[in-house]
């Protein structure tokens, strides 16, 4: 694939978006970046990951939920409150991957902007209207740029530092199980777009790079503010393979061949397969309990068998690209 010139969605992107996206497509059938999803300061999945393999991913992800502007304290649950509660600081740990060099990306389970109560992430704990909130004026619109620009100026540190991110916002937008997607495809579009054009051109985030999530083609936004696209997968449990229907979806969304990413997975993908069946994922990201720390899913032996292919990329073998 390294024979295409990749450009990224944002004509000014910062030169280390420019080099991850290079990379990315370089290894391109040739090998796969392997990935780790941490929602806490502890960061168990990392420390059983370097005690299995005595390697570490060389993609962490991280989550944001708990810097979400309109938690509603008030109205919760035990639940909802261990996972912010866990989930507070974690800034600090993208902070400390950043000095590493380490690649990273992140997704925001967003706490609805008006309306919601206890995990108002999902639908089922808000009444708020998404096809609302990207009318111009409306107060769910005023709310959701409110979050939005809360969101800007907690990204805009990693931007003057030059620090690339994979940004993958209004994930699994193709479901109705979060408020973005409840009210479909024409819907989560729309805040794709408002996001991207909001951050590329008023907030000038260049060192974001775009993931889009879903392998439905109604959802998509669009080529011209997409980097990469993804899709998450929960295959049965040790079912290590190269995933190759679903790879092959996921490229049936766009006409345009674009980098390709697994944005999460229950089970490890197996890089040989991926490589031999010339499958064009470049990276994959296992998510966490129960899928990394225990061995429901994958074996402790099959986490070290992929983590020491040749064929995978680890922390120790990943180049410096910012």
């Amino acid at each position: 694939m390294s024979d295409k010139l990749y450009t990224s969605s944002n004509p000014n992107a910062q030169q280390g978006v420019r080099n991850v996206l290079k990379y990315l497509s370089d290894i391109t059938y040739e090998k796969i970046i392997t990935g780790q999803h941490t929602q806490t300061m502890a960061q168990e999945e990392l420390h059983l990951i370097e005690k299995v393999t005595g390697k570490q991913p060389a993609l962490l992800g991280f989550e944001l939920l708990s810097y979400s502007p309109n938690i509603n304290y008030s109205d919760t649950d035990d639940e909802c409150m261990t996972e912010v509660m866990e989930n507070y600081g974690t800034l600090k740990r993208v902070w400390e991957w950043a000095e590493k060099k380490g690649l990273i990306t992140m997704c925001w389970h967003w706490f609805s902007p008006l309306y919601g109560r206890s995990k108002s992430f999902f639908s089922e704990n808000t009444d708020f209207d998404a096809s609302k909130a990207v009318i111009d004026g409306t107060p769910e619109n005023k709310a959701l740029l409110s979050d939005m620009d809360t969101m800007a100026g907690i990204l805009r540190p990693f931007c003057e530092k030059g620090v690339p991110i994979l940004w993958r916002p209004f994930h699994e937008g193709d479901g109705d199980w979060f408020w973005w997607g409840k009210k479909g495809a024409d819907t989560v579009k729309k805040l794709f777009r408002l996001m991207h054009d909001r951050y590329t051109d008023k907030f000038h985030l260049d060192n974001l790079i775009w993931v889009w999530n879903s392998q439905v083609p109604e959802c998509y936004p669009g080529d011209g503010v997409v980097d990469i696209i993804s899709r998450d997968m929960y295959p049965p449990e040790h079912e290590h393979t190269s995933q190759s229907e679903m790879y092959y979806n996921l490229c049936e969304i766009t006409s345009e061949k674009k980098i390709t990413i697994i944005g999460e997975t229950g089970t490890l993908p197996s890089p040989e397969a991926v490589v031999s069946e010339k499958v064009g994922w470049s990276s994959y990201m296992t998510w966490s309990k129960p899928f990394c720390l225990t061995e429901k899913f994958n074996t402790f032996e099959q986490l070290k068998k992929v983590y020491n292919s040749e064929y995978a990329v680890t922390k120790d073998t990943l180049p410096d690209l910012y």
